[in-house]
């Protein structure tokens, strides 16, 4: 019998009545619809269908093959009660497994949940309701995302630390009393006599009051390990807490029929006691560790003004900074910070934007200029228009980036992750194992059961999932701050791990190694054709005008500071990599390169050496001709940026090759490459050809190839590299495609972020190998018989405070 299911879909990108008939003739396509009624004035897809042969992604995807969209929302949910990795996991599957959710990624590092859910479908109650019946708590993270998740995170510490002193109060006592009874340091009338092994044995109520002081603990301290792995095998999973539970419940039960006088025997209360408050403090160091490894992103946060000073309806206000609308007139005194981003209207002024790009120097800022919110305001006044506000501001889309990165799962986490899903039931085996080894095939020895149950504790309480699930996120978040902090983003965190691999960087020359403002040095004119100096620079600036390219901007420029009348081209032509033409006065004129001259059979007439003379010295040598006769060159030159030299000879010290890749002539790459220390140059390189010659050196040795460039031009060549870096100033690059977006416009930032990967890989593998040689080398050694219950429980409780601690290493290190 087949289940018809009905599901309504947000549809987007419809604008008329063949729209919805395109939409509805594709659901209707699919095998399993019964009927689809598509809506124009709602937006919305109703369809009804068999639930045995299709899903919504079947539905979306055919959505998508017609040419339209499915909206879907993104909700952010704080997660408490998450014991380890494989809660994260098994929470990661629940959610995916709902109606209506997309995509879902739990993340036990940051504590949160980000789910891609259809709306029409499930609601974030729902989702909230989900996460509940999986035996967690979802906050929201909504307004007062940073307000709610301080509060959350500060809440866990509180009550881990609360628990952790009742445990104390109970297992230290507890403890010393265990001790000095099996030392014999004891008053004498808590002894009844000598037991089997030659000690002294404790009276029968001496047992009652260790159970007092145990029970506590175990059931009050250690409840939440309790619930914990009751929803775990629930759910047909096992996590920490099952183990936890295992190790302590069987010493302290081994204990009960001994204290009520069933069977003779030593009780192991303070054993139990012992393994939860030394869990418990670990937990409660884990936890305040963690909080520390998303500073980075607090201290982004907190760089936010918190009210703007608008003025409406000509009343100026101060308001909260969330009340500020696109549009406002905002308007900001010396030393106050920019609230949000926009556009100055009034006043000039120098712009401290070192808190985002890592940029020392202030800004200077005049009336056109845009600022950023969140960077400080030296020394004029200002008014500007407010240009985006609450999430879209540059500062929170870095704040989402440095979220986003942190959040992924870089590709040395797989093997991690592997392991961990069948840790605990390994270790559960080999525990079963160590007891029955000892007790069926050891020699007798006394009591066989006491000291195979002993040893069987120790092995399910060495064992760890904690550092291994631990090792790779806590150093990408550690990483990703540290990143953001020196204006360094990473998109994902496999940017940041494959970044440190690179063998070549390729860096695109204009506004990478040079500034990117080129102005004209020389003006020549051709002996054969008596044109004027100004003349020449005029016809040029003519066909120029309506040129976006920096070089045909220089050629304006010159022209509008000497004064010069220009005149209306007609007929504008570009051609891409060559130059351009156009009619000017009923003239026609062309500007452009040697090749373009070619093409077009105009022969230089005598320029040659003057071209090669200006090539030499690093400068682009523009041919002018009008009506086909070459007319003279004009020479441009684009400086190298003050640090290029610097970085570059940095990425070399660093055992990097490096090279330039342009559009320019070989001879005037090679003179820029010489002026700042590169030795492979990539030259008359077009556009549309940068992404082949990224391919071209990927292939030639099975490089890994960085490329470096503007995040605009650049894009296919970006998108080839292995890893690319767009290089920016600030303010829109947080949108860059990007895998890696340096936020200043330092070609030094290539070199740190290189560095800051090396530095967080090898803060992974240390991370891993530690995990691994813990569990490898300890979880035998407690099989063995080598191990206290007590020692391991210390040691397995430290372990991934360890991982943490080590990961937090990173943030002191210098860049």
């Amino acid at each position: 019998m087949t289940e018809t299911k009905q599901l309504t879909l947000p549809i987007t990108g419809m604008t008329c009545a063949n729209c919805v008939a395109t939409v509805e003739r594709n659901l209707k396509k699919l095998d399993g619809v019964d009927n689809a009624v598509v809506n124009l004035s709602s937006e919305r897809a109703t369809i009804d269908f068999d639930a045995a042969k299709l899903g919504l992604s079947d539905f979306i995807a055919r959505v998508k093959r017609a040419g339209y969209g499915v909206a879907s929302g993104e909700a952010e949910l704080i997660i408490k009660r998450l014991s380890d990795d494989n809660d994260a996991r098994r929470l990661e599957k629940t959610l995916a497994k709902l109606d209506g959710v997309l995509e879902a990624q739990v993340s036990f590092t940051n504590e949160k949940a980000r789910v891609q859910y259809v709306s029409t479908i499930i609601s974030q109650a729902e989702l909230r309701r989900a996460v509940s019946s999986a035996g967690f708590e979802a906050l929201e993270l909504g307004g007062a995302a940073e307000d709610a998740e301080a509060l959350a995170r500060e809440h866990e510490i509180n009550e881990q630390r609360r628990l952790l002193i009742i445990g104390l109060i109970f297992t230290a006592p507890l403890f010393i009393l265990s001790m000095s009874k099996d030392f014999g340091l004891l008053p004498n009338f808590v002894y009844s006599g000598m037991d089997m092994g030659g000690m002294r044995e404790a009276k029968p109520w001496f047992n009652w009051l260790m159970l007092a002081l145990a029970a506590p603990v175990q059931f009050y301290v250690g409840w939440q390990y309790y619930v914990g792995a009751f929803k775990a095998l629930r759910n047909k999973s096992a996590n920490m807490d099952v183990l936890i539970v295992m190790g302590s419940s069987a010493a302290f039960f081994y204990s009960l029929p001994i204290t009520f006088g069933w069977i003779m025997g030593h009780v192991y209360f303070e054993t139990a006691a012992v393994i939860i408050t030394l869990i418990k403090l670990g937990k409660y160091l884990e936890a305040r560790a963690k909080g520390r490894t998303s500073e980075a992103i607090k201290k982004l946060m907190g760089l936010r003004a918190k009210t703007a000073r608008v003025v409406r309806d000509g009343t100026e206000a101060e308001i909260p900074v969330d009340d500020v609308r696109v549009g406002d007139v905002v308007i900001v005194k010396p030393g106050e910070k920019i609230p949000v981003d926009g556009a100055v209207i009034e006043g000039r002024s120098s712009i401290d934007e070192s808190m985002l790009t890592g940029e020392s120097l202030p800004v200077e800022k005049k009336p056109g200029d845009a600022v950023t919110g969140a960077t400080l305001n030296k020394l004029g006044m200002l008014k500007f228009e407010a240009t985006k506000v609450g999430k879209e501001t540059a500062l929170a889309q870095i704040v989402k980036l440095v979220e986003d990165a942190q959040g992924s799962k870089a590709p040395i986490q797989k093997m991690a992750d592997q392991v961990s899903a069948v840790f605990v039931p390994i270790v559960i085996v080999i525990a079963l194992l160590t007891f029955a080894g000892w007790y069926f095939l050891a020699p007798q020895t006394g009591d066989q059961f006491t000291r195979a149950l002993i040893n069987m504790v120790a092995v399910l309480v060495i064992a760890c999932p904690c550092a291994m699930g631990l090792a790779t996120p806590t150093a990408i978040m550690v990483g990703a701050g540290k990143g953001a902090e020196a204006g360094i983003l990473f998109r994902n965190s496999e940017a940041l791990e494959r970044a440190g691999k690179v063998d070549v960087v390729v860096l695109d020359k204009t506004g990478t190694i040079t500034k990117g403002q080129p102005a004209v040095t020389d003006i020549v004119v051709s002996e054969r054709l008596s044109v004027a100096e100004n003349e020449l620079l005029r016809l040029a600036a003519s066909v120029e005008k309506g040129s976006e390219h920096p070089l045909g901007e220089a050629i304006w420029a010159e022209a509008t500071t000497r004064g010069l009348a220009l005149a209306e081209p007609s007929g504008f032509k570009a051609e891409a990599g060559h130059g351009v033409q156009a009619e000017v006065e009923g003239r026609s004129v062309m500007v452009g390169n040697q090749r373009m001259f070619e093409n077009h059979g105009v022969a230089l007439g005598g320029l040659e050496s003057e071209m090669r003379r200006l090539q030499s010295e690093a400068k682009t040598a523009m041919l002018v001709a009008a009506d086909n006769v070459a007319a003279g060159i004009i020479a441009v030159a684009d400086t190298i940026k003050e640090n290029s030299a610097g970085a570059i000879s940095d990425l070399r010290t660093m055992g990097l090759k490096v090279a330039m890749m342009t559009g320019d002539n070989q001879q005037t790459a090679e003179a820029i490459a010489k002026q700042a220390g590169i030795d492979v140059v990539l030259a008359e390189v077009l556009p549309e050809g940068k992404s082949d010659e990224v391919k071209r050196l990927q292939g030639a040795q099975s490089e890994i190839v960085a490329m470096v460039g503007d995040g605009v031009n650049d894009a296919p060549a970006l998108a080839q590299a292995d890893v690319g870096l767009a290089i920016g100033t600030g303010t829109d690059v947080a949108m860059a495609a990007a895998p890696v977006t340096l936020m200043s416009g330092d070609l030094r930032g290539v070199s740190r972020a290189i560095q800051l990967s090396r530095k967080t890989v090898t803060t992974i593998k240390q991370n891993l190998f530690w995990a691994f040689f813990y569990n490898v080398v300890l979880i035998p050694a407690a099989a063995l018989g080598y191990l206290n219950p007590m020692l391991a429980a210390g040691a397995m409780a430290f372990s991934s405070v360890f991982v943490v601690s080590n990961s937090l290493r990173l943030r002191g290190v210098k860049i």
